[in-house]
């Protein structure tokens, strides 16, 4: 008998699956002189990074629309104004990209109403991967255990029936991902580390994303780099992420 709420890949799923695994290293993405301009002006860039394949690539830049557009675009969910961008074997193809990218912890893009319970989202997600045509139920504790874990590791899941709002900072960034890395594609990227405002959050965070990084390849930030260590594939220092008066008064800040 079918299980209902069996995970359907796609067909590009089913193609990345059968295709070759990319070895731990080799270059997947490589962005050259890319930039978003919108009709009010500039958003970043000129951007040159490469991001390897495994572990988590963090980003250090200044937190703002620059960085979070850069993550979007990396991601697949935005298009470069300027420059090229080669993923995965294609060139300036957000559309491929974003089949084989998840996005989390990004509010522009995965922004939970606050006023809705841990129960609801995974129900929600349990029937948006589940076969079209086949009901689902109520999710459960068996649900909520399967989509989490792997995520969450030994840390405690929520509670089924708390608010999103409640959620403490860390257990809210580590089930946001949890939902939408539901169907594990090739490439996660996670908003900054440094959205948390608790130091050793933050650190659990990173080490819950480097266990990520050991079956998928993660991308992330922080405005100050974390410190190179098994499952840190690279920390690439990246320019151009606000305009240039925002970036002098950076600048000063840190020399201060």
């Amino acid at each position: 008998m079918t299980d209902p709420t069996e995970v359907i890949p796609r067909d590009d799923e089913l193609a990345t699956r059968a295709g070759r695994r990319e070895a731990f290293g080799e270059v997947l993405i490589r962005a050259t002189q890319i930039g978003v301009d919108a009709s009010w002006g500039h958003i970043f860039g000129p951007v040159d990074l490469t991001v390897r394949a495994g572990g988590v690539t963090v980003l250090q830049g200044a937190g703002g629309r620059g960085r979070t557009a850069l993550l979007l675009t990396l991601a697949g969910r935005m298009k470069p104004t300027t420059g090229s961008l080669e993923a995965y074997g294609r060139t300036d193809s957000p559309h491929h990209l974003f089949d084989l990218a998840a996005i989390a912890n990004i509010d522009e893009v995965d922004g939970i109403g606050q006023t809705i319970r841990v129960h609801d989202i995974v129900t929600e997600q349990v029937r948006w991967a589940a076969r079209w045509n086949k009901w689902v139920p109520q999710s459960t504790e068996e649900d909520l255990e399967r989509i989490c874990r792997p995520v969450f590791g030994d840390l405690t899941l929520p509670p089924m029936r708390a608010m999103v709002e409640e959620l403490p900072e860390l257990t809210s960034s580590l089930f946001r991902i949890a939902v939408a890395n539901i169907r594990k594609p090739p490439l996660l990227v996670v908003g900054g580390v440094d959205k948390l405002s608790s130091i050793p959050a933050a650190g659990r965070l990173l080490e819950r994303l480097i266990a990520l990084g050991r079956e998928q390849t993660v991308i992330t930030a922080d405005v100050n780099g974390v410190p190179l260590q098994d499952g840190v594939t690279d920390v690439i220092e990246v320019a151009n992420l606000t305009d240039h008066e925002l970036a002098e008064l950076e600048r000063e800040a840190s020399e201060r």
